[in-house]
């Protein structure tokens, strides 16, 4: 992911340095799980432990010559251990190493994406309670149907982001595992219980049965989760964008002194960063294709998906984490137009009053359909010669003898179910993930 799009904490994790201090973590939690089994002698696990992550710049250096980045990063420790560092990766396979530091790579970057989470949920949620009843008129296919609250439509943000973080986290307990079986996942040059001691070390299971790698089945299960997370902020960044539009005009991004909307028109004020979100997510949704297909790979190992991962596991974190953290601030201070969308809300000559019309003179005894041709008819007229569409229901007697017009033309009736969605939304607020 380029750097416009990189906050320092998730990129650190992704860099060169972060790899190989993750990748150095694993082999001194496996050095010092031999030397609990007695193989390695005491004194070399403990030099092994105190030694510092190798620099990019030396590890590439080595590389170019041995093709190959494991063994780079081997040779490059173990030149600074002298005689210890034959003991360096004892008995582990390259994959031993690079699959399990991938897992704790995966789940520091998945504690910065749930916190970021929790971040625009609790900014939805605010907004969602300051505006619990602003009328809205809501929109079917683009077209006015009934009155909603602004409100409401973000309380469902907000549940659809308390889904995306349950997803989120039942992933990443998935890759909570490490492996150091060995070649085949047979732990012919190693040990079970090198591998238990080590991961236990590390925080993570051992997997229950492994080839050289962890099966990817559980990567792809992460980065379909982060990719879930992301279109759900693309529809967000979506809707704000129809709402920024001149025609609609209810809601405008944050828009700051001195701020430039065009190099060319001075007077425009674009929902930038929401459009940025809805670009960013077609880049989170690609990466979780790339990982169902790294979940075919060859027998027991080929890698064909190792040069796809080095590039979509850190761009989906990497984004996600921008995306997240552009919404929150987007949601915080979203400038809202109540009265404009009072004004949208009766520009369509009230005619969102129709299935309550039908509704009140199928109660009087009309056929359903008799009933709807006498709305139909009213609403037609008034959508064709911008009439008032209650007015035009007044004059109509055979709907006005038969329904109480005055209690059909009644807004309240659109907020008063609405503390019903916020009680549940506040039981939501009480779960352990969002308290």
């Amino acid at each position: 992911m380029i750097a416009r799009y990189s906050r320092p904490a998730m990129a650190s994790i992704w860099s060169d340095e972060g790899k190989l201090a993750t990748w150095l973590e694993v082999e001194q939690a496996a050095t010092a799980a031999w030397a609990e089994l007695g193989v390695v002698p005491e004194d070399a696990a403990a030099r092994i432990a105190q030694v510092a992550p190798p620099a990019a710049a030396r590890v590439a250096e080595l590389e170019a010559t041995l093709h190959h980045d494991t063994a780079a990063f081997v040779d490059a420790v173990a030149e600074q251990l002298g005689e210890e560092g034959r003991w360096l990766h004892y008995g582990l396979t390259s994959s031993d190493v690079v699959d399990t530091a991938l897992s704790l790579q995966m789940r520091e970057a998945g504690k910065l994406i749930l916190a970021g989470l929790d971040q625009a949920f609790a900014a939805v949620i605010a907004r969602a309670e300051e505006h619990r009843e602003t009328l809205q008129i809501g929109r079917t296919h683009g077209v006015h149907a009934e009155p909603t609250t602004f409100g409401l439509k973000l309380a469902g943000w907000a549940f659809e982001l308390a889904r995306g973080r349950e997803r989120v986290a039942r992933a990443l307990e998935g890759m909570r595992v490490g492996k150091l079986s060995g070649a085949v996942g047979t732990y012919s040059a190693t040990d079970p219980e090198l591998e238990r001691i080590a991961c236990e070390r590390l925080g993570l299971e051992p997997a229950p049965t492994s080839t050289q790698i962890l099966q990817r089945d559980r990567h792809a299960e992460l980065l379909a989760a982060l990719a879930v997370v992301a279109s759900s902020l693309d529809a967000f960044a979506l809707e704000i964008r129809h709402l920024a539009r001149t025609e609609v005009a209810e809601a405008q991004e944050p828009f700051g002194s001195g701020q430039k909307g065009s190099s060319s028109m001075p007077h425009k004020r674009n929902p930038v960063v929401a459009e940025r979100i809805c670009g960013l997510a077609r880049v989170v949704r690609a990466t979780a294709i790339v990982g169902l297909e790294n979940v075919a790979l060859w027998h027991e190992r080929d890698i064909s998906h190792s040069s796809a991962e080095r590039v979509v596991i850190p761009d989906a974190f990497l984004a996600l984490d921008y995306m997240l953290d552009r919404f929150a601030w987007l949601v915080d201070g979203l400038v809202v137009r109540p009265e404009r969308m009072r004004r949208n809300l009766e520009s369509s000559h009230f005619l969102f009053f129709s299935q309550r019309v039908l509704n009140a003179l199928v109660e009087s005894g009309l056929s359903r359909d008799d009933a709807y041709r006498l709305v139909q008819r009213a609403s037609m007229r008034a959508w064709d010669e911008e009439l008032d569409f209650r007015e035009l229901c007044r004059a109509d007697d055979e709907i006005a003898s038969v329904v109480d017009l005055d209690a059909v033309f009644d807004l309240t009736v659109y907020t008063r179910h609405v503390d019903t969605v916020f009680a549940r939304l506040e039981a939501l607020k009480g779960e352990p993930a969002h308290a």
